[in-house]
């Protein structure tokens, strides 16, 4: 019999038998499923932050009422390679593209093109649905990630820091469907 003269009868485990005894204190037995406990947790809520934090929202488009109707666009300006802004009557829109595009600066004017995804109710409306893209004539196609509406003052303020293309006389470039 093999036994740890350190521990107490309360805090171990002895074998009456011919192999031999792993002897473990009750305590430290204890201690090892509390530390196992908080790693898992530590584990899983590590897990769950990084997997909710890597997964960026995905912008709602706007209801068909409150699209651009590309008809109606009498304003537009590029602010910077992935924002224009539109205003169409008394209504202002910032367009925000998924990537980069310098070319929109380009004259002589935007050609937004729809998803047709509204079940062909989107008349040339852009609302920031999946597959709606703008370009200026000769040059590649942008897709658009999201339409916000913005007020007229944050219309101004945009169209103040813009220093690409312009276009506040004539209206812009017909929608392609």
């Amino acid at each position: 019999m093999f036994v740890n003269s350190m521990a107490t009868s309360a805090t171990m485990h002895i074998c009456h038998c011919n192999q031999p005894v792993l002897i473990v204190r009750t305590n430290e037995v204890a201690l090892m499923k509390a530390t196992l406990s908080m790693l898992l947790l530590a584990f899983a809520t590590t897990c769950a932050s990084a997997q909710t934090s890597e997964v960026p929202a995905v912008p709602k488009p706007l209801q068909t009422a409150d699209c651009i109707n590309t008809r109606q666009i009498n304003s537009w300006s590029i602010v910077d390679a992935r924002t224009a802004i539109v205003r169409t009557g008394p209504k202002y829109y910032q367009v925000n593209l998924k990537a980069d595009c310098p070319q929109l600066s380009h004259p002589p004017g935007l050609i937004f093109r729809s998803s047709g995804n509204n079940n062909g109710m989107d008349n040339g409306r852009i609302c920031g649905a999946i597959g709606e893209t703008v370009r200026s004539r000769g040059q590649p196609q942008c897709a658009i990630e999201s339409v916000v509406i913005i007020d007229k003052a944050r219309y101004n303020e945009l169209n103040g820091q813009s220093r690409m293309y312009k276009d506040s006389a004539t209206k812009a470039s017909a929608p392609m469907h």
